[in-house]
């Protein structure tokens, strides 16, 4: 390809909105444009990477006898009313009527899609195990979308689902993926990418994992042992916390005008975090109030809160619903509250403490040494707490270490959620109709792009693995109208192509800091410099992209010596 036609402009400055690196350099390499928020154009080199990673996708998704398929994008309501989610998710679900009135919506995701698809095909044992995948476009219809292609509201996505007979065939299968998917980040050219135990969430399943591109830019928080044998997402992590109690000492209330946070209470009371409780309230769907209650040094992991509680989602409890089952917002517990219309659930950092300081249920008071079994007693006792930087790891002890991560990843066990609401069954050996039991398995395309840029990149560009670079030779041709220069590169260029090689020509004549300056900001993995000097040596200069050093080598050696160089580049995300 000649860089005279090719479509995308470079770009000097940073983009004002772009927060992330990839943001910023796939903006300037001229890879994307923003059509709106969210929403993007692939422009040719976007193109071809996308293509070359999507490549990779479908050959280790085949190597585990998956089969390709694709789904519509518009869906009928009347699935995911069938699967009971059209109304459990938010307005992230875009909704529509067809000019009949129909109820329609862009899927963001096609279990629905799959399930109908494949109980019309597939009615025996014999025909199980089956997986079919697709990558097809999705919409989310985010709100707070960021980070370029990090978090978007058009994307592509590989997914992948599985149908089984039992959940030991299941279980042997998701192992496979598992290995397909670290296959996969690994021929892309991902760095540091994490499998870590996930939070199923709308997708339900019992057993999921995420796979996290470590990168300071992720919006997702894990932690991990120093030796990584543990690895969890913020949502679901914990840790190897030891709770001291002590002798219990009489109730004692006390007056605290105008301290309503733990930090104001405790410097008033001259004690630390740690020997305070507080009570976070919450409602959920139907307008149930709860009261979650911790460790005054520990924050509430909303995430595990609506895990045992089994509920969509949570909201923060307004004043007046707070004050109508006895308690005071700013001097608040669980003491003495109406039971039959709150839930209590205690973390295990209050149950297994003594003598905390705790709202009085009065303004401006707390009560001194309260303790969970004398003075309440009645509640349910689960592990609500977020785990910090720095607890002990659950499996080693040692302190667990915070990350950043992007999720470019998941995989979950789903069982039988989707098939048993919508009807999926087979004939067994005996002749009767059984529910299928399903995995899900995803992989964001646009996102694992910009998260190999935030992984492999310099101040003046990514630096592209050869897996899936745009190229794989840039050509420059330095002062193409001197000394046969011109001639010389177009004869090299033609040579290199008939030899099978990727090669993007530089044939536009400008001067060499501007010709280097837009190839370090595209990132190809390899360069060549033509230039009068080299030329007049029989020589050309020969590059890797974010080294320093450049070699010489003989123009009559070159089609076979830059072939030995790639070939061997490759090699290295295939062992």
């Amino acid at each position: 390809m000649r860089m005279s036609k090719l479509v995308g402009r470079r770009i000097k400055e940073d983009p004002k909105d772009a927060v992330t690196v990839s943001h910023k350099l796939l903006i300037r390499g001229g890879y994307i444009r923003p059509v709106a928020a969210g929403i993007y154009s692939m422009l040719p080199l976007a193109k071809r990477i996308i293509d070359k990673i999507e490549g990779i996708i479908r050959d280790e998704m085949n190597k585990i006898d998956g089969q390709e398929v694709l789904m519509p994008v518009v869906l009928p309501a009347e699935l995911w009313e069938e699967s009971g989610r059209y109304n459990s998710i938010g307005q992230e679900l875009l909704r529509f009527e067809d000019r009949g009135g129909k109820k329609m919506l862009l899927a963001m995701t096609h279990e629905e899609a799959v399930v109908h698809l494949l109980r019309t095909e597939v009615n025996s044992y014999k025909q199980l195990p089956v997986m079919l995948y697709q990558i097809q476009t999705k919409y989310r219809d985010e709100a707070r979308a960021r980070g370029g292609l990090i978090r978007v509201r058009e994307f592509t996505m590989k997914d992948a689902y599985s149908f089984h007979q039992t959940q030991e065939s299941l279980e042997e299968y998701y192992q496979r993926a598992h290995q397909a998917y670290e296959n996969i980040f690994k021929r892309i050219g991902m760095k540091n990418v994490l499998s870590i135990e996930s939070n199923s969430g709308m997708m339900g399943g019992k057993v999921s994992h995420e796979f996290m591109a470590v990168a300071e830019s992720g919006e997702d928080t894990i932690f991990v042992s120093p030796d990584y044998s543990y690895r969890a997402n913020r949502e679901i992590a914990v840790a190897a916390w030891k709770f001291e109690s002590s002798a219990e000492v009489e109730l004692d209330k006390v007056h605290t005008p105008g301290k309503e946070s733990i930090e104001e209470v405790a410097d008033f009371l001259g004690i630390k975090a740690e020997n305070t409780g507080k009570v976070v309230f919450y409602q959920d769907e139907q307008g149930k109030l709860i009261c979650a209650m911790i460790r005054g040094d520990f924050d509430v992991n909303e995430s595990k809160l609506q895990n045992h509680l089994q509920v969509a989602e949570l909201t923060f409890a307004t004043d007046e619903a707070i004050r109508k089952a006895g308690c005071e917002p700013g001097f608040a517990s669980p003491m003495a509250v109406k039971h039959d219309e709150i839930r209590i659930v205690v973390d295990r950092s209050v149950a297994e403490s003594s003598n905390l300081v705790v709202g009085a249920n009065e303004p401006d008071y707390h009560y001194k040494n309260f303790n969970f079994a004398r003075d309440l007693g009645e509640a349910e006792i689960v592990d609500i707490a977020t785990v910090r930087n720095g607890d002990p790891c659950p499996l080693t002890g040692e302190p667990l270490q915070e990350l950043r991560g992007i999720e470019v990843g998941n995989i979950f066990q789903l069982g039988t959620k989707y098939s048993e609401a919508m009807n999926c069954t087979y004939l067994d050996q005996n002749g009767k109709s059984q529910t299928m039991i399903m995995g899900c398995y995803g992989i964001g395309v646009g996102r694992s792009m910009a998260s190999v840029i935030e992984q492999s990149n310099d101040k003046w560009g990514p630096i592209w693995p050869i897996t899936i670079a745009p190229y794989e030779l840039h050509i420059c041709a330095l002062n193409p109208k001197r000394d046969g220069v011109g001639e010389s590169a177009e004869k090299i260029y033609a040579e290199l192509v008939d030899a099978g090689i990727e090669v993007l020509f530089d044939d536009r004549g400008e001067k060499a800091g501007f010709m280097f300056n837009d190839a370090d900001l595209i990132g190809i993995p390899f360069r060549i410099i033509i230039s009068p000097k080299t030329l007049a040596e029989g020589m050309v200069e020969f590059k890797r992209r974010g080294e320093k050093e450049a070699k010489l080598i003989a123009i009559t050696e070159l089609a076979t010596a830059v072939n030995e160089v790639i070939r061997a580049e490759y090699r290295k995300f295939s062992d």
